[in-house]
């Protein structure tokens, strides 16, 4: 395989808790070795590829979680691999199920963003 850089890779998967990440490295179909990153850039991510696609999986920090600490990741996603054409947020939406919406734990939710909200919103 021939040396990868940063510009390389297309598709950013952000996980909100460490096993999320574990069970993102593990579903890829081949490991990447680590690239340099900005000084500035506190995340860790795990290189891949998935399909034929170049993958930047990365975690939000460690009991750190909402909009704000995932928007922080993203932001130092795209500085450090700027040629990202794709974000998922994917992981388990333990915070998503509600009886009120019939939402539970197992359904695939997608967000939306409706002019009023950026995304899914409860």
């Amino acid at each position: 395989m021939t040396s990868l850089t940063n510009d390389d890779y297309a598709i950013a998967w952000i996980c909100a808790l460490p096993l999320e990440m574990a069970a993102a490295r593990v579903m890829l179909d081949r490991i990447h070795n680590p690239l340099p990153k900005l000084p500035t850039d506190p995340n860790a991510y795990v290189l891949g590829e998935l399909n034929g696609h170049y993958i930047v999986v990365a975690c939000l920090p460690t009991g750190v979680y909402g909009t704000i600490s995932a928007a922080t990741v993203v932001s130092h996603v795209v500085s450090t691999f700027p040629r990202i054409q794709f974000g998922l947020m994917v992981g388990i939406g333990g915070g998503v199920p509600s009886t009120s919406n019939d939402i539970r734990l197992g359904d695939v939710v997608i967000s939306k963003p409706d002019g009023k909200y950026s995304g899914v919103y409860i």
